[in-house]
């Protein structure tokens, strides 16, 4: 229910009236008492499912890594292919900030549209590539289509997805990409298999494919609301309550139980837009231990992830005498242990709590690298027995980086919650992994396993530093509302002073 007092009118983006007047609103408090429905299993598909497709198609950018370098293919160096990886990173670094931006000022379902027909157009190019430059460009624009994903989904997920559930809910559709990789490794088998395809042409058929699935998550998106915490909280309250009714009513069809009343109720002043130096006082000064928090906790799993990731292909052929061909078969594995790894651990940051979980699963995939490390540089592991190293630190390291995620989306106001996203993967990104698969690159290509060592021992002690930073300065963020681990802009003064 929302309850005005007439102060402004406006015609807003949604073409009804937007008003910007002090108003009561029990939204989110409505949002978070809905038992789970076959609505929220929409939510985690449509969502859930772009993720999974860039799994497909960055997966099958790692497994073809092996091919590039063949002449008959672009004839690209070790060096060159870290260069490319990197290049898609930094597109992704440049889109989440442009994109978490607009998504936080017109909303989060208009750049659902917008970030995954960016995203599909760059994955389409790809398969058209030349030569490094073209294949660089093209990985950029794929990038830059990702990173404002990572705003516009992460921030619709934890406003749509009741409090009790938000953590296990959050790290599964983003572990979800995991899925993709598993098909993207068994479909590299056909693809990259030149006695099936010319080797020229596996490659390119696999890019377009990619880019041919997502227009189903571009269809499923559209049953997908606005967010109406985002548009109470931008002036639009008959829009909002418009949007929750009819959600409560479909969950009333489908679950065949009345809902319990709202538990509370929040006096907001509603807003057009945030200006870009209220929210960066708000994540720099006002928030400075939680955003050290999401910086640590991004860039760490940043390095260990691309740095491994995208060159894994490089170190069973380079180190294992695996085909190139072959390399995807050991991928699959590998993806099989990164859904796991949110989809087993998940309801644990629920129960158990963030601080203890992301702690945990942090210093756990830091141990295991180590271990695994010493064991590549002993020559002590064959091409499966490293495969199956990965798999373990990753089952972990998944559910780190996905929880890395959540913390990020889910600790700061509404009104700047995708750009703090964006700014954390950003930040994050650009220090931990922009370079990491080019540094990784170059020391695969040297042929030394005490180089390579070198890269994983520094990937470990990253992630210890942000295991003891989860400890100390961590927030108990499980089973409450957005609302209360992080008070919106918008609530009146005298509200946010009650709350603290």
């Amino acid at each position: 229910m929302v309850t005005r007092t007439p102060r402004k009118i406006e015609t807003g983006p949604f073409m009804s009236e937007r008003r910007f007047e002090l108003c009561v609103t029990d939204i989110p408090a409505r949002l978070d008492r809905l038992p789970w429905s076959r609505f929220h299993w929409l939510v985690v598909f449509a969502l859930g499912a772009s993720w999974a497709i860039d799994g497909l198609e960055v997966t099958l950018k790692g497994a073809v890594s092996g091919v590039l370098q063949d002449p008959r293919t672009l004839g690209l160096s070790s060096t060159e292919i870290g260069l490319a990886a990197s290049s898609y990173l930094l597109g992704a670094v440049v889109g989440a900030l442009v994109c978490g931006y607009l998504t936080d000022r017109y909303g989060r379902a208009r750049l659902f549209f917008i970030t995954m027909a960016i995203y599909l157009c760059g994955t389409l190019l790809t398969a058209f590539s030349w030569d490094l430059v073209s294949l660089a460009a093209f990985r950029w624009i794929t990038g830059f289509g990702i990173g404002g994903e990572y705003a516009a989904i992460n921030s619709a997920i934890d406003e749509l997805i009741p409090a009790r559930v938000r953590g296990r809910v959050n790290l599964i559709i983003n572990g979800s990409f995991w899925l993709g990789a598993v098909v993207g490794s068994a479909a590299t088998l056909v693809l990259l298999n030149p006695a099936v395809l010319p080797v020229d042409l596996g490659w390119r058929l696999g890019f377009g494919i990619g880019a041919a699935l997502g227009t189903i998550v571009l269809f499923a998106r559209r049953f997908i609301p606005e967010s109406p915490r985002w548009l109470v909280m931008h002036g639009y309250s008959a829009q909002a309550q418009e949007v929750v009714t009819r959600i409560e009513s479909r969950v009333e069809r489908e679950t065949g139980a009345p809902l319990l009343p709202p538990a509370s109720k929040l006096t907001i002043q509603p807003r057009s837009h945030t200006a870009l130096s209220v929210v960066l006082e708000t994540i720099f000064r006002h928030f400075r231990r939680r955003s050290l928090l999401c910086f640590v906790l991004i860039a760490s799993q940043a390095f260990l992830y691309n740095a491994i990731f995208f060159t894994y292909a490089l170190v069973l052929t380079r180190f294992y005498d695996v085909p190139s061909a072959r390399t995807g078969i050991y991928l699959l594995p590998f993806a099989v242990g990164n859904f796991a790894g949110p989809l087993l651990l998940g309801h644990l940051f629920d129960k158990i709590g963030r601080r203890t979980m992301i702690a945990a699963t942090y210093a756990i995939s830091a141990v295991l690298l180590v271990v695994t490390g010493g064991l590549f540089v002993q020559d002590l592991l064959s091409a499966s027995g490293q495969t199956a190293m990965w798999s373990a630190i990753f089952f972990f390291a998944s559910a780190a980086a996905s929880s890395a995620y959540l913390t990020a989306s889910e600790v700061f106001p509404l009104e700047l919650r995708a750009l703090a996203i964006a700014v954390f993967y950003a930040f994050g990104t650009a220090a931990g992994g922009v370079a990491a698969p080019w540094i990784f690159g170059a020391l695969i290509g040297t042929g030394e396993r005490a180089a390579v060592f070198g890269g994983y021992a520094f990937g470990a002690a990253l992630m210890l530093i942000a295991a003891v930073v989860a400890w100390f300065i961590g927030v108990d963020a499980e089973r409450v509302s957005l609302e209360s681990v992080a008070t919106p802009l918008s609530v009146s003064p005298q509200e946010r002073s009650a709350i603290g």
